[in-house]
């Protein structure tokens, strides 16, 4: 029996994919800055990819200084917001806060970064403004969460900044490729809009860089080029089956979650491939969607998932099902998915087996692919004297994310193959720097 019915309509839907991190009000707010310890080592701090004063902030707003712990919290990440609502903090700053050595529930930190910067964002406040103009241009392929972080950190400098998006909104994987119940479309976008209207650059949309003509024209027109394309379409499997009609890309389904909402509909039994943090959105969503089962099968154990393991917690509350140890062999159906072919395996010191003649069949008409995405190797093959790694991540210099191509910074997925919000939004703002400092030595 399914946990959920399928939505009919916007506020089915919504119901069905209430926030997990709902904002917190006044009261709420300032009972749990009140909290903190501010403890002079702050392993809270010290655990935020992003370097964040933490303490600080939640200083400034248990003294009801909401302003000044935003922009605490913006001087650090310009993507704080998105980062307060979908950041595994549990793993990252509340995961190292001292409460947990003390059986005590730790600081609500993600929600009181939320809390902050939500208030700056729905009153207009102007925290920036764009540095005095330098003459200099510098051009960013892809408006994700690097590309946004680069372009206000340039800004702020004086550079003027114009971002060339695939897509016909910004932010990347935040409004595309992450389930909705941790982040509304409405709340990406007006984070989106705060900065660009304080600090100005230009983002054209629906605008693909995809030639060598194209990247020519940018190294003609631009001081410096910030490569933040993130990562492509979902991989293939290459496996039979792989393009019977009911076969879907987790990225893909994810992104049509975020986009239709209700109108998406969902099969009865659905089957999600996979193990990592994607595979648990899609197999949440399928169930919030009102899928009647919906089973998450991954060829090694449990404890080898690449999910955080709250991940899968929310995944099983959903009403999901895990099946470990489960390789796939082939997807079955006769122009549409009737099921899924598994064998079993086993860990045999330390390698994956395959247990002879343990095969078998679950039936399902839909199965998503959460299998990892793949790299935009042809567009980065096409800029010269551009060093990428065997797993086709580009090569930078760690302090200040320059590519073996001088006039290419790069930063987010790009480099990292695929990490968290607030890794892109610390990569670009680090890259923005570099490219300040390359510049004006030449």
């Amino acid at each position: 029996m399914a946990e959920y019915k399928q939505p009919a309509n916007e506020q089915e839907f919504k119901e069905n994919f209430k926030q997990k991190k709902p904002l917190m009000n006044d009261t709420q707010a300032h009972y749990e800055s009140s909290r903190c310890l501010f403890c002079y080592d702050a392993p809270c701090m010290n655990a935020c990819p992003a370097d964040i004063d933490i303490p600080l902030f939640i200083k400034q707003i248990n003294t009801g200084n909401k302003e000044g712990a935003a922009k605490t919290i913006y001087d650090s990440n310009w993507m704080g917001n998105a980062c307060g609502t979908i950041c595994p903090t549990g793993v990252l700053c509340e995961g190292a806060c001292v409460y947990n050595n003390q059986d005590v529930a730790p600081l609500l930190i993600g929600r009181l970064q939320n809390y902050a910067t939500m208030s700056v964002i729905e009153s207009g406040k102007q925290l920036y403004s764009p540095g005095e103009d330098n003459g200099e241009k510098v051009a960013i392929i892809g408006a994700g969460p690097a590309g946004i972080s680069c372009a206000c950190e340039l800004r702020t400098l004086g550079y003027s900044v114009d971002i060339y998006e695939a897509k016909s909104q910004p932010s990347g994987l935040t409004v595309h490729g992450i389930a909705p119940y941790k982040i509304s479309n409405e709340e990406v976008i007006a984070e989106m809009n705060y900065l660009q209207n304080q600090l100005g650059y230009n983002i054209i949309y629906n605008h693909t860089i995809s030639t060598k003509e194209q990247l020519t024209e940018l190294e003609s027109n631009y001081s410096a080029i910030f490569i933040g394309v993130g990562l492509g379409a979902t991989a293939s499997l290459n496996m039979t089956g792989e393009n019977l009609n009911g076969v879907h890309g987790a990225v893909e389904f994810i992104e049509e979650l975020r986009k239709n909402h209700s109108d998406v509909k969902i099969a009865q039994k659905v089957v999600v491939i996979g193990g990592g943090n994607t595979a648990m959105d899609a197999a949440s969503g399928s169930a919030r969607l009102g899928a009647d089962e919906v089973t998450l099968a991954y060829r090694r154990g449990k404890d080898s998932m690449g999910a955080y393991g709250f991940e899968y917690d929310l995944a099983v509350s959903a009403g999901v099902k895990g099946l470990f140890n489960a390789s796939p062999l082939e997807i079955i159906g006769n122009g549409s998915v009737e099921g899924v072919r598994f064998v079993k395996t086993e860990s045999v010191n330390g390698k994956l087996t395959i247990i002879e003649g343990s095969e078998f069949t679950v039936n399902c008409d839909m199965v998503i692919k959460a299998t990892g995405q793949a790299k935009q190797g042809s567009l980065l093959s096409m800029i010269d004297n551009l060093s990428l790694d065997e797993k086709t991540r580009i090569i930078v210099n760690a302090d200040t994310n320059q590519t073996t191509n001088p006039k290419y910074f790069a930063g987010g997925d790009a480099i990292n193959g695929g990490a968290e919000v607030v890794n892109g939004a610390y990569d670009g703002k680090l890259a923005a720097n570099g490219i300040h400092q390359w510049i004006t030595q030449n």
